[in-house]
């Protein structure tokens, strides 16, 4: 699995911890622990995605409830919710992966963790914010 890839993966888990629990993520060396994960990159990728996106958490919300026709953020699937908050702050403040990127990635994300339908939603909103940004 590319290094990329995986701290995705750590970040949604994360993410949704964050979520659920409603407490801040103050102690990852223990999550890296459990995991048994020593790739420095894949901590580092992990921590500025996860620690990114709660730092704007109030208008990546914001701006997923704009695109999300018909959808309360809060009544989403948890796991839907996360993959969109990654994907969002990719798109919106990582200003070196493209777009095309962040999408598929947030999509796998979403059909591994949520299941088909939850990909073709999570990529149409991620589609309608990329417009909305216009990151290519």
């Amino acid at each position: 699995m590319r290094k990329r890839t995986k701290a995705r993966e750590y970040a949604l888990q994360l993410l949704y911890k964050y979520d659920i629990e409603k407490v801040m993520l103050t102690d990852l060396e223990s999550f890296w622990q459990s995991q048994k994960e020593e790739n420095q990159e894949v901590k580092d990728f992990t921590q500025d995605i996860v620690l990114g996106a709660i730092q704007h958490l109030a208008e990546i919300d914001k701006k997923i409830s704009s695109f999300a026709e018909h959808w309360v953020l809060g009544r989403m699937a948890v796991v839907d919710r996360n993959v969109l908050r990654l994907g969002s702050f990719e798109l919106l403040y990582v200003k070196d992966i493209p777009a095309k990127v962040s999408i598929n990635e947030a999509v796998d994300l979403a059909k591994k963790y949520s299941g088909d339908e939850s990909g073709k939603f999570v990529n149409g909103i991620l589609d309608r914010i990329k417009a909305d940004c216009g990151k290519t």
